[in-house]
């Protein structure tokens, strides 16, 4: 097996790591372009600081695309880059593995969370 075939798992996980990265993808990917607040308000648990820096690694990756509005009050706007989009298909499988992992949880466990 050359270099090439190897397995590339690190790279998925070093883009995807962290609690974030992936639920701001799916908010991105289910709703189109978003402003930082549009984002803030869909995860509200994430800080400010966070949010900011996960955006970031997205963008230094090519995956979210950043638009900087030149206006006052000054607006931002992130989106999937045409790269990015080709997550689409491992964010919405993790999606709905979760769903059903959570609803396998309850049936094993009687648990609601």
């Amino acid at each position: 097996m050359d270099a090439e075939s190897e397995c590339k798992f690190d790279k998925v996980i070093e883009i995807l790591v962290g609690k974030w990265k992936p639920i701001i993808l799916y908010h991105l990917l289910t709703n189109g372009t978003m402003r930082f607040s549009e984002l803030q308000r869909a995860i509200p648990d994430i800080t400010k600081k966070m949010l900011t820096q996960q955006l970031r690694e997205l963008e230094y990756h090519d995956i979210v695309h950043r638009e900087i509005y030149l206006q006052i009050p000054p607006k931002v706007e992130y989106s999937i880059t045409e790269y990015g989009k080709g997550m689409d298909t491992v964010v919405q499988a993790m999606h709905d593995w979760g769903i059903a992992h959570v609803k396998h949880l309850k049936e094993l466990y009687g648990e609601t969370n």
